[in-house]
């Protein structure tokens, strides 16, 4: 068998390929950043073509660079931003729109019509999810509605729907020649149209979206060992490596942490954050504003649910710092700044910048920077930024604790802003509890990787995947409990001030 598995991992600001050993241990690797496009407040949006070419590329480099080719890698998996929705021709394809962000919040009418129609308990119900301008249903609708001539394609079965997993695989599988249009649990459990029992593709969900269902993929486990088609020997590969992973890339994560108990969880830090808690084969239904979703399927076990807090801006708000403000000139320089100054100064920062996700859940706020006096300098708004990452991953640890009853003993992170030691003794600080991070911080491309792996039998089962899991760093909390709670009432104080403040029909 091959020596290596590789992992596409397309997020929201960039798209990179990874290769992995038997060890889970990075052989190589190569990463590049695509376009944000904002046509107006609250819209963001992606080029599908210039990710398709940016993902073929990475691929080329990556494997140039490492002296491999495509029959040295024994399977191939994908990870991507989810519910990141992208509508195309199948005969030409041609995407009809950019794809439009997570992130995005031009259907919170359609979310709060919902609400209004006493659709939303339905969804709850059936998909796990509140109405929310962050999932892909609302994105689909919307292209359905504004661009002229989806819907006539769509019910003549010319215009077809994916998340960006969806549009890569078709791409990788041939386009319009043959190319596969699937997805898997994970993703289509982020659209609002999935019902997590059936794990099928809902028509009374669909109905509320007037989405044809022939635009939606054919729903597959997270790792298929009937693979999902084949790359070409023609495509950015060079050769032919069976599709067997895709997972949507905070799941993937947790496969990469290896969560694969009840009660376990991880906390990526990226554009946003998010923390999921295994819950096992149960269904657990949140009372606490989190979302109820799945965790993974493996070919056909029973499926994993799990528990998760969604965040959208926290990596995003540094970014904020250095392209819109122009306070420093890369994301490193972030805890510099901030260990300029002891303390916030008083200063609170909530980038409520797509509203406010999980465990508030209110399309209403927007971001806003409190408590600030002549005193205060950039350093402290520095700070405040790495403080508004680790206190909106509190409120959603303590949302998990409450549904759950389990209490977080050790948080385990990856992602980014894990290089910052600043940040992620903050954490420790706020949280109360230690914060573990592995040697191999890239989990959600590993995540993909294990998913792709395990189909092909390159790793056996998941016990020899928690044998690879190996801490590098831990931080122990060094705040004592006035501090914390102290911290805590400012920084309630702050995300009260966000809210009511865009009007929402």
């Amino acid at each position: 068998m091959a020596d290596f598995v590789g992992a596409v991992d397309q997020g929201t600001t960039s798209t990179r390929f990874m290769i992995f050993d038997h060890s889970g241990n990075e052989v190589g690797k190569h990463q590049l950043e695509h376009s944000q496009i904002l046509p107006q407040a609250g819209w963001v949006e992606h080029n599908p073509v210039e990710i398709w070419e940016r993902t073929s590329s990475v691929i080329r480099t990556a494997l140039n660079q490492n002296n491999l080719q495509a029959s040295d890698l024994a399977a191939l998996g994908i990870t991507n931003q989810r519910e990141t929705a992208v509508v195309w021709n199948r005969r030409t394809g041609r995407p009809y729109y950019n794809a439009i962000v997570w992130q995005d919040t031009r259907t919170d009418r359609i979310a709060s019509a919902l609400e209004r129609e006493g659709k939303g308990d339905v969804i709850r119900q059936k998909a796990g999810l509140p109405p929310a301008t962050y999932f892909s249903a609302g994105k689909v609708q919307w292209i359905l509605e504004n661009v002229d001539g989806v819907r006539e394609a769509a019910e003549a079965g010319d215009a077809v729907f994916g998340n960006t997993d969806t549009w890569l695989l078709w791409h990788l599988t041939g386009g319009v020649d043959g190319g596969v249009h699937v997805t898997d649990v994970t993703n289509a459990s982020r659209t609002m149209l999935m019902n997590l029992e059936t794990l099928d593709w809902d028509d009374e969900l669909i109905s509320f979206f007037n989405i044809p269902r022939q635009m939606l993929p054919e729903i597959r486990p997270s790792s298929d060992p009937n693979k999902y088609g084949e790359t070409l020997a023609n495509g950015p590969l060079g050769g032919v490596v069976p599709l067997t992973g895709d997972l949507g890339d905070q799941q993937a994560a947790t496969v990469g942490q290896v969560c694969f108990n009840p009660g376990e969880a991880k906390n990526t830090y990226g554009t946003g954050n998010f923390m999921l808690l295994n819950t096992g084969t149960e269904l657990v239904r949140s009372k606490a504003g989190l979302l109820s979703t799945m965790a993974y399927k493996f070919g056909d076990d029973a499926p994993v649910y799990a528990l998760e807090g969604s965040i959208a801006v926290t990596g995003s708000a540094v970014q904020w710092l250095r392209d819109q403000l122009g306070i420093i000139s890369g994301a490193s320089e972030t805890e510099t700044l901030a260990r300029q100054v002891e303390d916030n100064g008083g200063v609170y920062f909530v980038p409520a910048f797509s509203g406010l996700f999980a465990p508030y859940w209110r399309s209403d706020a927007r971001g806003a920077i409190v408590g600030l006096s002549r005193f205060n300098t950039n350093a402290h708004l520095a700070r405040a930024t790495l403080e508004a990452i680790c206190y909106q991953s509190k409120d959603v640890a303590d949302a998990m604790e409450k549904d759950s009853g389990v209490k977080l003993e050790v948080l385990k992170v990856d992602g980014g802003v894990t290089a910052n030691e600043l940040c992620m003794q903050m954490q420790a600080d706020i949280l109360g509890v230690p914060v573990s991070k592995p040697v191999v911080a890239e989990t959600t491309a590993l995540g993909a990787a294990y998913a792709a792996g395990l189909a092909v039998g390159f790793w056996n089962n998941t016990d020899e995947l928690v044998q690879n899991w190996n801490e590098d760093k831990r931080w122990s909390p060094e705040w004592n409990d006035e501090q914390r709670a102290a911290g805590y009432k400012g920084w309630e104080k702050a995300v009260q001030r966000t809210l009511d403040w865009v009007d929402v029909d």
